[in-house]
């Protein structure tokens, strides 16, 4: 078993570094660019890790427009930091994850970001009982994810950084700003913790929860802003649903793949459901709950499980109505109705044995 079989043996998610050792290592080796200091690629180099290298058997990672991962490489090499923002399901933490990996080769310093989410999360804490013993002292000190993303000169991941409450949030403007970190319990050199070349932090939020707990100015000031989008094209978004729930399956134990047709009435399903657009151009009721690319492929891999647990084979029309349900009422009861309506109305006419078996599979929705 190699090292990286070992690492992700029985692990449900490694991360991205773990997940892609064998392609960074490929890239390192083959990287020639100018590297901005403190950093593992250079920038050529880590776009290709995330957009793909097929001379070096480098897999595409992010569907997106390409400049965004320019710009977005761009930001990190500067003073400021990269704040991602988008609808969700947009991958903007797929993507934060991957710049991560890429730039610092870790991406395990993470901040989930939530309304308790505490300063000494983001910063640092005490070992209690040392500092009852001894007194603030270095051994005590408690290294929370900003404080070591500093000292060792690695990027850091604040994800859903609105749903902080305002005072948490500003808890990175001297890190941001200053570069620095004072520790004031410390005396001597230890009570100022200075950013290694390196360091930088990377910050989501999705566009739902903004003004929650709007951003302070001062704040935004510090961070470049990225609008992260939906995927347009719907041969992209299928290819990606198709792999990713396939993968999700294989690891699930589920043996059949997922069926073709299904996925094409699932994917075609979620964008009308999310713009509120049918493919023949006809206006129809938008969802509350977030119909995302990530929602389908959770949405597909809920179809395999359940047609090859229950029946012993991949999943149909039935499945997916049953599994859709579950997504449809998240946000709002009456989202039941308006997916109700959809399968009755938009559904019915259209051609092909998928469909029809999704408008007979209607009476499956509770209520």
């Amino acid at each position: 078993m190699s090292v990286v079989e070992e690492l992700t043996d029985g692990v449900q998610r490694p991360p991205a570094e773990v997940r892609f050792a064998d392609e960074l290592a490929r890239l390192r080796d083959a990287d020639t660019g100018p590297r901005p200091p403190g950093w593992a690629l250079s920038l050529t180099a880590a776009r290709r890790f995330i957009v793909g290298d097929p001379d070096l058997g480098v897999s595409r990672k992010f569907v997106g427009d390409p400049s965004l991962i320019d710009r977005a490489l761009v930001a990190l090499a500067t003073s400021r930091g990269l704040m991602l923002v988008g609808e969700p399901g947009t991958a903007k933490s797929l993507l934060s994850e991957l710049l991560a990996a890429a730039v610092s080769g870790v991406s395990t310093l993470t901040i989930q970001g939530g309304a308790a989410t505490t300063e000494d999360q983001i910063k640092y804490s005490w070992n209690y009982a040392l500092l009852v013993a001894e007194g603030p002292s270095e051994r005590a000190l408690v290294r929370a994810p900003l404080l070591r993303g500093m000292a060792e000169g690695r990027v850091v991941r604040f994800e859903e950084i609105t749903r902080c409450p305002l005072e948490v949030q500003d808890s990175l403007l001297s890190p941001l700003s200053d570069r620095v970190m004072a520790i004031p319990e410390l005396t001597g050199p230890g009570a100022m913790v200075f950013a290694r070349d390196g360091f930088n932090v990377i910050a989501t939020a999705n566009t739902r929860d903004r003004g929650v707990n709007e951003m302070s100015a001062a704040l935004k000031r510090r961070f470049n802003f990225e609008t992260v989008f939906p995927i347009a094209d719907f041969t992209t978004e299928l290819a990606l649903v198709e792999a990713e729930a396939g993968a999700l399956l294989r690891r699930s134990g589920v043996a059949a793949a997922p069926r073709r047709d299904v996925l094409e009435v699932l994917v075609t399903t979620f964008r009308e459901l999310r713009t509120g657009q049918s493919a023949r151009g006809d206006t129809m009721d938008r969802l509350s709950s977030v119909m995302s690319t990530a929602e389908a492929v959770s949405v597909a891999h809920a179809v395999g499980l359940r047609g090859w647990f229950l029946r012993g084979e991949a999943g149909n029309a039935e499945d997916f109505v049953a599994c859709l349900a579950g997504t449809a009422a998240k946000d709002s009861p009456e989202d039941l109705a308006k997916l109700r309506r959809y399968l009755e109305q938009q559904v019915s006419g259209r051609s092909g044995a998928q469909w029809k078996a999704l408008h007979a599979a209607r009476r499956q929705l509770p209520g």
